[in-house]
């Protein structure tokens, strides 16, 4: 009897024991396993409604083994991740922080500004007192400030490296300019500026003497002239050449294509809008128009004495002759280079360029084979150049010959090759930039 009562006891703490390690794996494992399940019918549930918009992607989702500590490991990621991203953000701090600020001084900084940077100016209003911008191109970054207000000694100069755009076409200008450069030489002797370079409007006959003496290379402070003008002086090494560009003085917008501009049969072969000085070959151009009937194909407008500014009149008659001709003839002025080159090329109308040199000190075609417009020849401006406006009646007849297919791909081209050359030019213009100053800060 007391043998069967032990057996019973023996018996049920066995019993016991199993209940207990039953009740423990339960509380200890069971929960693990009905999240799982839940987990897995979850996946099940809103693959469903997912599957048409994302197909393999769920189904690979579905089949994944469910990791409990998935949830700690993303996060362990995200925390390795951003650690790398502030230690790559700190290895290239400063890298990207050459700042150059541009001081625009003459027209030609618009030109550069708003066509070539593609920047906006900060007001809009061309009249104000003080307008300014930022860009960043590569690793520069550029602020612009322009307007009557940017006076030498009134404006606060917190940059190291400028660029000062300058107008030295005539005396009254070269006058100011000078002012301008004797200020700039006291900032760089007081160590305020360590670099500076300039964008020069040049003498049209190429008579820039007097910023020798400015120019490092004789003793100066000027490290990299960009000139206006086929130079003698440019030789890509200290000295480059720049273009005139778009006549911003007059208030020359940026033009946007559209799709009339491209497509759009024009109602004119040609135009020619300008001054017709005596005994120029504006005059001889004047006279193969009328000699040859032409100037009844053509939009022709002509005056006898220069105009400074344009009423808004005669700046909506340009732009709508450009707009309106299939090709624009540019004369030689005192210098071959002229305004209506660019301005016929951002209205998709193609530049007929007398292609000779004026008198002056300009580089001369012997000397220099590609002489004058180097840099548009350089770059493979898509023109068309003629030695005399004799040859005017030959280019206007194949003009006839041609569909409105043929000058619509003309234009595509045209208009390519200006937005192109407007790049490249910014590009060049950084590079060299980045090139000269960084060098000299490790010399």
């Amino acid at each position: 009897m007391r043998l069967t009562r032990k057996r019973l006891c023996s018996f049920l703490i066995a019993l016991y024991c199993l209940f207990s390690l039953y009740a423990a794996y339960h509380v200890f494992f069971g929960r693990r396993r009905r999240a799982r399940a839940a987990s897995l019918r979850g996946l099940r549930k809103g693959a469903a409604p997912a599957r048409e918009g994302r197909g393999r992607e769920q189904s690979t989702l579905g089949s994944e083994e469910w990791n409990p500590w998935e949830g700690d490991e993303k996060n362990e990621q995200q925390h390795r991740f951003k650690t790398s991203l502030q230690i790559l953000n700190k290895s290239t701090k400063g890298k990207g922080d050459f700042q150059v600020q541009i001081w625009g001084k003459a027209a030609i900084g618009l030109y550069l500004w708003e066509h070539i940077f593609e920047g906006s100016l900060d007001p809009t209003d061309v009249t104000a007192q003080w307008r300014e911008g930022n860009s960043v191109v590569g690793r520069t970054h550029y602020s612009f400030i322009t307007g009557p207000a940017v006076v030498p000694g009134y404006f606060s100069v917190d940059v190291k490296n400028v660029v000062l755009i300058l107008n030295g076409r005539e005396k009254a200008k070269v006058f100011y300019a000078i002012q301008w450069l004797r200020y700039v030489q006291n900032l760089v002797q007081t160590q305020k500026l360590q670099h500076v370079a300039v964008v020069l409007l040049g003498n049209e006959q190429c008579n820039n003497e007097w910023i020798n003496q400015f120019l490092k290379r004789n003793g100066g402070f000027v490290e990299l002239l960009f000139i206006i003008y086929d130079s003698p002086w440019i030789n890509d090494m200290d000295v480059f050449q720049w273009p005139l560009g778009v006549a911003t003085y007059r208030n020359f917008p940026v033009v946007e294509a559209s799709w009339s501009m491209l497509h759009n049969e024009r109602p004119f072969l040609c135009n020619f809008l300008g001054t017709v000085y005596e005994n120029s070959s504006r005059e001889a151009l004047l006279n193969v128009l009328k000699q040859n009937g032409i100037d009844k194909l053509c939009w022709v407008s002509v005056r006898e004495q220069w105009q400074p500014q344009e009423t808004n009149e005669s700046l909506k008659n340009y732009q709508e002759a450009l707009l309106g001709s299939d090709l624009t003839l540019c004369p030689a002025g005192v210098n071959t280079e002229c305004y209506r080159i660019y301005e016929a090329c951002s209205c998709g109308s193609l530049p007929v360029v007398e292609d000779v040199m004026t008198a002056g000190g300009c580089g001369n075609a012997s000397a220099h084979p590609r002489a004058p417009l180097r840099l548009l020849k350089a770059m493979g401006a898509p023109f068309i150049f003629i030695k005399s406006w004799e040859e005017l009646p030959a280019v206007l007849e194949k003009e006839k010959t041609m569909i409105l297919q043929e000058k619509i791909q003309r234009r595509k081209m045209l208009l390519n090759w200006y937005q192109h050359f407007k790049t490249e030019l910014k590009m060049r213009f950084t590079d060299i930039l980045e090139s000269s100053f960084l060098m000299n800060n490790k010399g």
